[in-house]
């Protein structure tokens, strides 16, 4: 068992930096590296408490059974939701997606269809048009964005799309700190 790279790959899940595990776990940077590169052993109270401090158990630390993530979403695992009295459906791509990381969505807006309006937030968004046209209102700006093309933008002031197309447009969306 490579005792360094499972801490490793912990602290990178976490987002921590060597130096900030070594601010929180009372250890040097320096030793967290050792320990990373398996040039150094652990003691027992000193793993414990790395483990802690990245959140996991030690039985699931030593537990040899490799994890596997989930990497492929089966179409029948999709979700849908429709809101015909604007216009839109919105087919959740990855289920529990807005858990994640990323929330991406696929966006059908029918004829003058038009997607609800979002509040300011943290979010970034990015689209890609894959058939009709769009616009996409944000704080007092308007975009116009067609099939092929690509939108990318901070969620900071208030914003909607909508459909300015005879006819249905789809889109791909992926946002972060979900809102959808």
């Amino acid at each position: 068992m490579q005792i360094g790279k499972k801490i490793k790959n912990l602290r990178l899940k976490k987002g921590l930096t060597q130096e900030e595990l070594g601010e929180r776990t009372d250890l040097s940077k320096g030793y967290i590296s050792q320990l990373e590169r398996d040039l150094s052993s652990p003691s027992i109270e000193t793993l414990f408490n790395i483990l802690e401090v990245l959140g996991c158990k030690p039985k699931q630390f030593f537990d040899d059974e490799d994890q596997v993530q989930k990497v492929v979403y089966e179409e029948e695992a999709q979700t849908f939701f429709i809101d015909e009295e604007r216009g839109y459906q919105i087919q959740w791509l990855v289920p529990e997606s807005n858990e994640k990381e990323m929330e991406p969505i696929r966006l059908t807006l029918q004829e003058k269809g038009e997607f609800k309006q979002f509040e300011p937030s943290l979010s970034e968004t990015f689209g890609y048009v894959l058939s009709g046209r769009v616009i996409v209102k944000l704080g007092t700006h308007t975009y116009f964005v067609k099939a092929g093309e690509s939108i990318y933008f901070h969620a900071s002031d208030e914003h909607q799309i909508i459909n300015d197309f005879e006819g249905p447009s789809e889109l791909l969306l992926v946002v972060t700190e979900s809102y959808l």
